[in-house]
């Protein structure tokens, strides 16, 4: 899902590199005692996530774990994702320098809904502690797919049909990493609590 070199337009490029660096600023300010090695953990995860791909078709898409980790960080995940997309601007050269900006609000925004609908399911009001889970994983993917989307189709008419046709390759992701993380959290609960509890 990574934006590369030469295709958002400039105004584009501006605005989405402003709203990261705010989101990024904002969020190192609660990395503070025990986030902060969370929130290096939950980088190095979401840097190794995007090696796992899942074949669709003649293409292949792969896991993107962004509500995992907003789910465990919170703002904190701002800071989070943007180093591991930094790290694989540096190493693999996926995305790129001039995305780097867009590619972050593309993935670190949506992840707050991993947070507020794991928060809903440890609260249990009323509503199925599984669905909430569930939707903690694959809701920050669809929100990403559709910030995507959204994006490449305010650089240009013709990206378009390059846009809707990612969001479609994403479906699948919704569902795997919505039950990766309802197994994932229903598991650490149970044996390690105090991990999926902010500093």
């Amino acid at each position: 899902m990574h934006i590369s070199e030469g295709v958002l337009s400039a105004p584009v490029l501006g605005v989405t590199g402003a709203a990261a660096a705010a989101m990024v600023v904002y969020g190192f300010r609660y990395v503070k005692g025990d986030m902060l090695a969370k929130t290096a953990l939950m980088s190095s995860l979401f840097f190794v996530g995007s090696f796992i791909h899942v074949p669709i078709g003649p293409s292949s898409v792969h896991l993107i774990l962004n509500g995992l980790v907003g789910a465990v960080l919170g703002v904190c995940a701002f800071p989070a994702i943007f180093t591991a997309l930094l790290m694989q601007v540096l190493l693999f050269q996926f995305g790129g320098f001039t995305t780097l900006g867009a590619n972050t609000v593309v993935m670190a925004l949506p992840a707050l809904l991993g947070y507020y609908f794991y928060r809903q399911g440890i609260r249990r009001h009323g509503i199925p502690q599984s669905l909430m889970f569930f939707l903690a994983g694959a809701l920050p993917v669809l929100g990403s797919a559709m910030l995507l989307a959204v994006v490449l189709a305010f650089s240009g008419e013709g990206l378009f049909s390059a846009a809707k046709a990612l969001f479609l390759m994403h479906i699948p992701i919704f569902f795997v990493e919505g039950i990766v993380c309802l197994f994932l959290f229903r598991f650490m609960l149970k044996v390690y609590p105090d991990f999926l509890e902010r500093g």
